[in-house]
């Protein structure tokens, strides 16, 4: 359990609910990215589990970070503020088992332990950093069930704060299987900030730059050819995907039951991104599903998104509003009814 034992254990153990395996537990995952700060709290069902509990909040973790390496003060206190909300809901839902992780932010600042020891000390929650690879794993497990079996492969996505992972995925088999990833150092925070004030700032110039780290992915891969073939399922699941879906469904506001496992047409993703890029910064601002602290943000994503497009169209692309945390809360559930199953007697001959 990533929580202080310092703090308040025992209202965890008083709240265990009956049952055995998952059934025995209520369940937490955390994720402090570059940009956002999101948590989920859970009660296992017969068919996978149900949400008891919910935050999510933009930090921006990784404000100035690529200029200066370091996580700067008031972004340490943004998040700080943030988790402590989270390790108050996790106290009082009664969590007996949670992961409470942080990525790429985490993994390139050079002051990060002093972050680490300032969360422990703050809010009881100890994060822990994931690699870029268990990041892709999680977020290809947390968005298994979006993936349609009756193509050959799929391309999932994520455009983060400060990364975008791409995933190749196999899908002739009962599971799906992993043939390769990427990361990129490239998300919304990383690419708003590099371009902002640049003289040839353009749409066309962040479309190009992406693209151009996208080609040795594509020429490990030859996934275009797999593409032009036919069967292959794109997936996004990123700020930037659902905010364009709620976008195109002119939603009065997000609503994530409405935009997760939807589908959206390249030609009405182009649509919203040319009208998003075209819009100001107010106007962006105005819109329900986009808000002050993603009006800035948006358009770097939805220039991640057309390189993406342009490298492997698909056609269309299923929006996923899940991933890294339902990964983990998949993982922990797993690992509890291990546990729970009694271990396997030795087999012995009987003598006749």
């Amino acid at each position: 359990m990533d929580v202080n034992p310092r703090r308040e254990v025992g209202a965890y153990d008083r709240a265990r609910p009956a049952g055995r395996g998952r059934f025995a537990h209520i369940f937490a995952a955390l994720d402090l990215g570059t940009n956002n700060c999101r948590l989920l709290v859970v009660r296992p069902t017969g068919t996978g589990f149900r949400v008891i509990d919910a935050f999510s909040r933009i930090v921006r973790l990784g404000e100035g970070l690529s200029a200066t390496g370091r996580l700067s003060p008031a972004a340490m206190d943004r998040a700080i503020d943030a988790l402590k909300v989270c390790a108050a809901k996790m106290r009082r839902r009664g969590v007996t088992r949670a992961r409470c992780v942080a990525t790429e932010a985490c993994r390139k600042a050079v002051n990060c332990a002093e972050f680490l020891d300032r969360v422990a000390d703050e809010t009881g929650i100890t994060l822990d950093i994931i690699s870029s690879a268990e990041e892709a794993r999680m977020a290809l497990a947390g968005c298994a069930t979006l993936l349609d079996h009756d193509h050959r492969r799929a391309l999932v996505f994520d455009i983060g704060g400060g990364s975008t992972e791409l995933l190749w995925v196999k899908l002739d088999g009962a599971t799906p299987e992993l043939i390769g990833w990427i990361s990129l150092p490239c998300g919304v925070v990383t690419m708003a900030e590099s371009w902002a004030g640049r003289a040839d700032a353009s749409w066309d110039g962040m479309v190009a730059e992406v693209a151009e780290r996208l080609r040795p992915f594509e020429s490990t891969y030859n996934i275009a050819t797999e593409v032009a073939q036919g069967g292959v399922q794109m997936l996004g699941t990123s700020g930037t995907v659902t905010t364009v879906a709620g976008v195109l469904m002119d939603l009065p506001y997000y609503d994530r039951t409405w935009v997760d496992g939807s589908w959206m047409d390249f030609a009405d993703i182009d649509r919203i991104s040319a009208r998003l890029a075209g819009a100001s910064l107010a106007e962006r601002t105005a819109h329900p599903c986009i808000g002050p602290n993603r009006a800035d943000l948006v358009v770097p994503g939805c220039a991640i998104l057309s390189a993406i497009q342009r490298a492997w169209p698909t056609g269309r692309l299923r929006v996923a509003d899940r991933g890294v945390r339902e990964g983990l809360l998949n993982g922990m559930m797993q690992a509890a009814d291990d546990e729970a199953r009694p271990p396997r007697q030795p087999f012995h001959w009987r003598t006749p």
